[in-house]
């Protein structure tokens, strides 16, 4: 169960932000073979001066539009697996106008103990849902 917040440039349509968090989830289904319905987003929109993403060195020159994913997760996919999600994602997502130059991705890791889905219990600690990869 990842849970994913997107952070983007206010401007962009309803449309095209559902088609964000829509390619995002797909994408997740495709690579990984997650559920359909294990889908937690956060979309939030900020104006243009509260998100900075300037270059890293690169010389990756991101228009007004960038969009910044965070993906909360378990760890224990591969560096090969997370490359070709990246990969997968970004070009789902320009499908759908979100530039190449203007995505961030990063994954954030933990462990199934550091989970609950609701009622104040760790549903993989106390075994209500089996652990991942297990």
């Amino acid at each position: 169960m990842p849970l994913i917040r997107i952070d983007l440039v206010e401007g962009r349509s309803e449309d095209q932000i559902t088609a964000i968090g829509d390619t995002l989830q797909k994408t997740l289904v495709e690579v990984y073979g997650l559920p359909e319905r294990d889908r937690f987003q956060i979309i939030t929109e900020h104006p243009a001066n509260r998100i900075n993403a300037l270059d890293v060195g690169l010389g990756i020159e991101r228009s007004e539009h960038v969009v910044i994913i965070q993906i909360f997760t378990q760890a224990g996919r591969s560096v090969d697996e997370k490359q070709a999600f990246f990969k997968a994602l970004a070009d789902g997502l320009e499908t759908v106008g979100v530039a190449g130059s203007d995505l961030v991705i990063g994954f954030v890791e933990n462990t199934a103990n550091d989970w609950s889905f609701g009622y104040g219990r760790a549903q993989y600690v106390t075994g209500e849902l089996a652990k991942p990869g297990s």
